[in-house]
């Protein structure tokens, strides 16, 4: 089952892993069935045991056909993969190269096993010792092992194991911050923080921060690009390094907006960063195009860990990040004129969407708060996009639901549900733009004994006609899913491309705006990949 297709295509690698993690759970279930049916059920029925000829036969033979099915699985697997190869415009798999996953599904389902039989074994040896030392009964000894192997074994593994991997992982990720991109050199714009002029330093902003506010085109080349007039953009940044805190963080941001003018600018975007502090660039170039540069971009570092590891380990802390640096920037920006301060807005991508979620109480405190959202590739944890999705009008999928007929807030799967005439949308708008293969999406502890809406559903868009939803392997097939999220083309799974460009256009509907300008800036976009550094 775990061959079968999930979200995205996986090599052999990652077929291996899930298989073999599927193996061993597996055959733990075997093992606790087999148990159960050895003391319950087997003494009922007359013509057990079998003889020993009997037995070795059905050894045999399950043996046999466990091998002579594992390797035939291999052809419709591999069939599935290169359909979804196919959909999404990567390289299809061969036959002798996935072969691989068999070996590789052995070796890790063998070592999962032996880990599990050295915790059995160990439970056994103090429930021997309580019983000779102690005399406790068998039964309760057998339970009081197990019970104290299981505390001890969580205990290690969430204190020391995890504890001491995430300060490891803090650190060398740590060390990384402190780097800086081949090409990324320090601005001397006043509009940028990290100038001279910067109450930032440049050093201070880390690696992703300095990639940040040293990206992005001038007011000259905009005005090629957009055919129009354009000012200098503004990016603000700070970084875990620049304050000691969050709250003076946040006080640095405030005085760069104000040193900066960003207060005068058309258009002010907040974007709540994921882990490390990235922002797309693409779409901090989207948002300066469809402007002509009279805008102002302000961001803010959390963390040293990459999305992924801050999303295990420590999601509450993009909550408050979130809601940190809204507060901060709503709160100058409430002090101005309401007729000259910009419009307020919200970016969010990935585990930045649950950081900007975690800025607001409610969808009414959004609508008072900010002039429009944009959230793209939001997790299934996040709270707001669940309770939206599981109160979506009757009838339509939790693929792409309608939430209050689309008054307010919309859901599309890509440029077309984006463009879809839904009828009124009043504003402040907020769109949330969520690919059908994406596993940032879809991924949840739910999946493991309980079937989505969305694999109920019939298949559409990118996803596989043939996935199926089973318990247990579902879970660790879009687990595996995550760690080729953004790896495959524009699109698909958790690379949006310039879908951003649509949502933004969508949400800010500027005042003229034509199809033509939509695809001027999309081609500008394309010419310009790569230049603000890699996509994450």
């Amino acid at each position: 089952m775990s061959m079968t297709p999930s979200l995205l295509p996986r090599d052999w690698m990652f077929q291996g892993l899930i298989g073999g993690i599927s193996a061993a759970i597996g055959h733990g279930v075997g093992v606790v069935v087999a148990a159960a049916c050895r003391r319950w059920v087997a003494p009922r029925l007359s013509f057990w045991p079998p003889t020993d000829v009997v037995r070795t036969r059905i050894h045999l033979g399950l043996r046999v056909f466990c091998v002579v099915a594992s390797v035939l699985m291999l052809i419709p697997a591999v069939a599935w993969q290169r359909r979804l190869a196919d959909i999404m415009g990567t390289t299809p798999p061969t036959l002798i190269g996935y072969s691989r996953t068999l070996l590789l599904s052995a070796v890790i389902a063998l070592g999962i096993i032996a880990i599990a039989r050295g915790l059995r074994d160990e439970s056994r040896w103090v429930a021997g010792l309580l019983m000779r030392r102690w005399r406790v009964p068998r039964r309760i000894a057998l339970v009081a092992g197990a019970v104290v192997v299981a505390v001890v074994t969580y205990l290690f593994v969430a204190g020391v194991g995890v504890r001491g991997g995430y300060a490891a992982l803090n650190w060398a990720f740590s060390v990384q911050n402190d780097t800086t991109r081949d090409g990324a050199v320090q601005p001397t714009e006043p509009e940028k923080s990290g100038s001279p002029m910067s109450k930032a330093s440049w050093d201070s902003l880390g690696f992703e921060g300095r990639n940040f506010v040293s990206g992005g085109v001038g007011a000259a080349e905009l005005s090629r690009l957009t055919g129009r007039p354009a000012k200098e953009p503004i990016r603000v940044y700070a970084g875990l390094e620049s304050a000691g805190d969050t709250a003076s963080r946040m006080r640095v941001v405030v005085d760069e907006l104000e040193r900066t003018g960003a207060f005068d600018r058309k258009t002010l975007v907040v974007i709540p960063t994921t882990g490390t502090g990235w922002v797309n660039p693409t779409a901090a170039q989207t948002i300066e195009l469809v402007s002509g540069g009279d805008s102002a971009l302000v961001a803010a570092q959390y963390s040293y860990l990459p999305s992924w590891l801050s999303f295990v380990a420590d999601r509450p802390a993009a909550a408050a990040a979130g809601r940190a640096l809204l507060d901060a920037v709503h709160e100058r920006w409430a002090t101005k004129p309401a007729n000259h301060r910009p419009k307020l807005y919200i970016y969010g991508e990935s585990l930045g969407t649950q950081a900007g979620e975690g800025a607001f109480d409610s969808l009414a405190d959004i609508r008072s708060t900010v002039d429009g959202v944009l959230w793209v590739g939001p997790p299934n944890s996040n709270p707001l996009w669940r309770s939206l999705t599981e109160r979506r009008d009757p009838g339509t999928p939790e693929a792409e639901p309608t939430y209050a007929d689309g008054l307010v807030v919309r859901f599309a799967n890509d440029t077309a549900g984006i463009e879809r005439n839904h009828g009124q949308w009043l504003s402040p708008r907020i769109l949330y733009i969520q690919h059908r293969s994406d596993p940032v999406v879809w991924w949840s502890t739910d999946l493991l004994f309980t079937r989505p809406d969305w694999l109920a559903e019939p298949p559409a868009g990118d996803r596989h006609p043939s996935m199926r939803w089973f318990p247990i392997v579902t879970f660790w097939q879009v687990s595996a899913d995550l760690g080729n999220a953004a790896g495959v083309p524009d699109g698909h799974g958790h690379n949006y491309g310039t879908q951003v460009l649509d949502g933004w256009v969508a949400v800010t509907h500027p005042a003229g705006w034509t199809d033509a300008d939509t695809e001027r800036i999309r081609h500008a976009l394309v010419e310009l990949r790569g230049h603000d550094g890699p996509e994450k």
